[in-house]
């Protein structure tokens, strides 16, 4: 190995480690709510949050979708030199605006739509209440969610991978504090959970807040540009180009976040049908868990995108300025797709080696799993949970190299296959596959939908790799 791909190796490493760790720790804010839950409100607060979860789901990726889309641009046009830095300022401006209207949309449905949401997601009476009470306090919070997703993502960009680590994880830990304190102590039940939800994304704001007095803050996110550039008139031809590369690059990002969100509603819908509220329940173990499973493989994923995201940036520089009587640039040109090529082999098997640990961490310990969230020890609870684990959870390592080949696809400017793989995994084959498969095997099918899912769209994105 030489120096230049040791340390390449360094930066990866680095990268992933941290945003792993970031990411495991928001994952938190659900699985806190869902042990403090199961504790102080039984299986009926565990079946209502777990309807309540896809509208967090749908806010979270909101934010992620402006918050990759704009720091993947703003990190390939950092990468092509200091001549594209204007744009750049522009991208992060952009993003914000942006911001403003995803936010005060969510803020105005759950004000005035959060009873039918309520509804619409398949609430019985018994827990119609506390399932409005989550899902409306969500939304009403939806901006500090949406503007913590965007500064993680940009700082992330900026160089500074250790601060959005820290943010997550400060705010994963307020979370759970607060789910106790509010929970038990207060005996504000769901809705004390979801107000612990609600505060962690100002405490990471607030860690996130110390990037713009550090020396690594680059001269794009300086808060004096923002202002002067926040005055100014903008073309607006270039806003609307703006916003479209933003959500095009983020969109799939939306979607794999989403995803988890829809598989959830088609599942609460068959489940319910088939086990009722146990189901249901039982489920919410199951999906929670898959949260931090993805949350692993997002963490290695975003740890990847500023690295291949930069290369790539330098690779259009070095070709934009290639000339005849420059040969030495013909070696970066073909430097920097090895370095992309270096990237992606050490995040796909850092991916492989992820994944064997944590399905034979999830096959031995499926049953003591279970019983953690399990407070009732209910017996069919337990049984129908512990299959369900072993079976959805075949799907971890084509659900990682999915998500991994996604973000690839982002961070070099190819939206399209992106956008395909994610529109395949989160709507388009996974929806008639559940209908089908669990009127073929009934809750076992159900099971076994993600794990098909996940394998047939592995298989295409190998195909639209290999073209790419």
């Amino acid at each position: 190995m030489t120096q230049t791909s040791s340390s390449l190796c360094k930066s990866f490493f680095r990268y992933a480690m941290l945003n792993v760790l970031g990411m495991v720790g928001l994952s938190c804010y659900i699985l806190a709510d869902t042990f403090f839950i199961s504790k102080g409100l039984g299986a009926n607060g565990l079946a209502a949050l777990n309807l309540a979860i896809p509208v967090y789901s749908f806010i979270h990726g909101s934010g992620l979708m402006l918050g990759m889309g704009g720091a993947t641009r703003y990190s390939v046009l950092q990468g092509q030199g200091s001549s594209h830095t204007h744009e750049a300022k522009l991208v992060f401006l952009h993003t914000l605006h942006m911001l403003v209207l995803f936010a005060a949309l969510f803020v105005l449905l759950g004000i005035f739509c959060s009873e039918g949401i309520t509804a619409l997601l398949g609430a019985n009476e018994e827990i119609f209440s506390m399932t409005k009470t989550y899902l409306q306090v969500i939304l009403l919070f939806s901006p500090a969610f949406l503007l913590n997703e965007v500064l993680i993502c940009f700082v992330r960009n900026d160089g500074n991978p250790r601060l959005p680590m820290l943010g997550m994880l400060f705010g994963s830990l307020s979370n759970i504090v607060l789910d106790y304190i509010f929970i038990f102590p207060f005996h504000l039940g769901i809705l004390g959970a979801v107000l612990a939800t609600g505060f962690a994304p100002l405490v990471s704001m607030a860690i996130l807040s110390f990037h713009w007095f550090s020396k690594k803050n680059s001269a794009a996110l300086k808060l004096k540009h923002f202002f002067v550039q926040a005055t100014s008139a903008q073309a607006l031809s270039s806003r609307l180009s703006l916003a479209r590369q933003t959500i095009s690059l983020g969109f799939p990002s939306l979607i794999s976040e989403v995803a988890s969100g829809v598989v959830m509603i088609v599942f609460n819908f068959l489940i319910l049908s088939l086990q009722g509220n146990l189901g249901v329940a039982a489920y919410g173990v199951i999906a929670n868990l898959s949260l931090v499973v993805n949350s692993i493989y997002t963490g290695i994923a975003q740890g990847m995108q500023p690295l291949a995201s930069q290369a790539y940036g330098q690779t259009m520089a070095s070709e934009q300025n290639m000339t005849s009587e420059q040969p030495e640039l013909q070696s970066q040109k073909t430097g920097r797709p090895n370095a992309l090529r270096q990237i992606f082999r050490y995040a796909i098997t850092t991916t492989l080696l992820v994944s064997a640990v944590l399905y034979a961490g999830i096959f031995l310990f499926a049953d003591p799993i279970t019983r953690v969230f399990n407070s009732e020890q209910n017996a069919t609870l337990q049984e129908i949970a512990v299959l369900g684990l072993k079976l959805y959870f075949t799907s971890i390592p084509f659900t990682g190299f999915n998500i991994l080949l996604t973000t690839f696809f982002i961070s070099t400017m190819k939206a399209l296959p992106a956008q395909i793989i994610s529109l395949l995994r989160g709507l388009l084959l996974v929806i008639p596959l559940a209908f089908l498969l669990s009127a073929l095997a009934d809750l076992n099918g159900v099971w076994l939908t993600l794990p098909l899912t996940e394998a047939i769209v592995a298989l295409l994105g190998i195909g639209l790799m290999r073209r790419k």
